[in-house]
């Protein structure tokens, strides 16, 4: 599989530096160059377009997206249809589109989808090609998510939505912490100190699509994993049953009630004052800056944002939702939909987006690292190298169908409720969780 590290990544852009310095800004540009400022697709004649997209956290993503939106309309003449739908159901409906072969035009979903089925959706490459070679190139990641192959683009990359540590400060420090715990010691002596202090924390731990990323970091953080390099099922070790048992002392200082959360729960909680630390998106902070009730507004100043902390294995080990954006083989319009999506990504509608999301997308392509979103609150910066810092879920094995469906099954979030909760030892929970993976993985 595609190796994630910063030396890779590194040596990637310095070639493509080396050849800017070489050939000039042109030789970046999609091939022949001089079209790669311009290229485009012309819109079938007649072109309608329906885009089913996951619903938003923070209200300026959809403002600012719906703007686009219509820009787009207004600039080609193709009428655009947006429906919104929660995450947990555009996946269904996506795969009931592809299956069936009607449906919306382009799908946005998450995490690796679109390698559930593959060989419904258009190829992108063009499309990809062009707009990494005039925005610096697309992180590895997101390669990995929707160029499994190496070769081919089944999807183009819209960013991620960061699961970084958000938590009081407040009540941190009353807790005797100056600071966020960088390691997961510190971490867990933190969560039984909150306990004490009438101040717990709370993590999802029901089928949530984004918040139940933390539980890849837990076993990743103690060097468990889902499947080798090879692909082969490797969840049932002594790592994993590591991290296992410092999930039962973690779960041990939550609120009750958190293996029933899905993704809104956590932030409810937080935003009632009924939690102090939890993983999420920026979305906890937009609202504490754009509600319009006083006692949230009033948790500005007090809500900050950390990394996940480092377990044993001595690197950070980051999971964050991925965003794709697929369009359906089936489409009557593929021409006016690379459009749409080419249109979107672009600088001039892409970056007004990330502003408006307010931080809460992480962007897919270096170029917009630069974005002014990430400078203009200090608080943001954590969010913007998401992308760029995540490991997919299928780490460290190969991504393709068998990622794709045990994701969609949340084999490693239940394997993290159950032994954390103690209705399995650790060591059930593992034998469980290795069967359930050997359905989807056949080496």
């Amino acid at each position: 599989m595609t190796q994630f590290n910063r030396r890779n990544f590194l040596g990637n852009t310095a070639t493509v530096a080396a050849a800017s310095s070489t050939l000039g800004a042109g030789a970046l540009s999609f091939s022949p160059a001089a079209q790669a400022q311009n290229m485009s697709f012309k819109p079938e004649k007649g072109a309608k377009l329906r885009v089913l997209r996951w619903s938003r956290f923070v209200q300026g993503d959809i403002d600012a997206y719906m703007a686009n939106v219509k820009k787009f309309t207004e600039l080609t003449g193709v009428e655009v249809r947006v429906d919104n739908e929660g995450w947990e159901d555009v996946r269904p409906k996506a795969a009931v589109a592809a299956n069936t072969g009607a449906g919306p035009d382009i799908i946005l979903s998450t995490n690796d989808d679109a390698n559930l089925y593959p060989e419904k959706l258009l190829d992108v490459t063009d499309l990809c090609e062009y707009l990494g070679k005039k925005y610096g190139g697309w992180y590895p990641a997101a390669q990995a998510f929707l160029k499994p192959d190496g070769k081919k683009w089944i999807g183009v990359p819209l960013g991620a939505a960061g699961a970084m540590m958000v938590y009081r400060q407040s009540q941190i420090k009353a807790a005797g912490f100056d600071t966020f715990p960088k390691d997961t010691d510190g971490f867990l002596r933190m969560l039984k100190a909150l306990k004490e202090k009438g101040t717990p924390g709370g993590f999802a731990l029901g089928n949530a699509t984004g918040d139940g990323l933390w539980c890849n970091w837990l076993v990743w953080a103690f060097g468990g994993k889902l499947v080798d390099k090879d692909n082969r099922v490797v969840i049932d070790s002594p790592e994993t049953i590591k991290a296992l048992e410092y999930a039962k002392e973690m779960y041990a200082t939550f609120i009750p009630g958190t293996l029933s959360w899905l993704d809104p729960n956590n932030n409810k909680a937080f935003l009632d004052g009924q939690i102090s630390v939890t993983n999420n998106g920026i979305s906890i902070y937009y609202a504490t800056k754009n509600s319009t009730d006083p006692k949230v507004r009033e948790l500005k100043e007090d809500v900050y944002h950390a990394n996940y902390p480092v377990g044993p294995v001595g690197v950070p080990t980051e999971s964050h939702l991925f965003f794709n954006q697929m369009i359906m083989k089936y489409t009557k319009y593929p021409q006016a939909a690379k459009e749409f999506l080419r249109f979107m990504m672009e600088k001039e509608q892409f970056e007004p987006w990330l502003t408006g999301a307010g931080g809460y997308i992480a962007q897919p392509l270096v170029a917009y690292e630069k974005a002014a979103i990430w400078s203009s609150d200090p608080k943001h910066l954590v969010y913007r190298d998401g992308v760029k810092n995540l490991r997919p879920a299928g780490y460290a094995g190969k991504l393709g169908y068998a990622s794709a469906g045990a994701g969609a099954d949340f084999i490693i979030v239940n394997m993290v409720a159950e032994a954390a909760s103690g209705a399995k030892t650790p060591k059930e929970a593992a034998e469980r969780a290795q069967k359930r993976a050997e359905r989807y993985y056949k080496v």
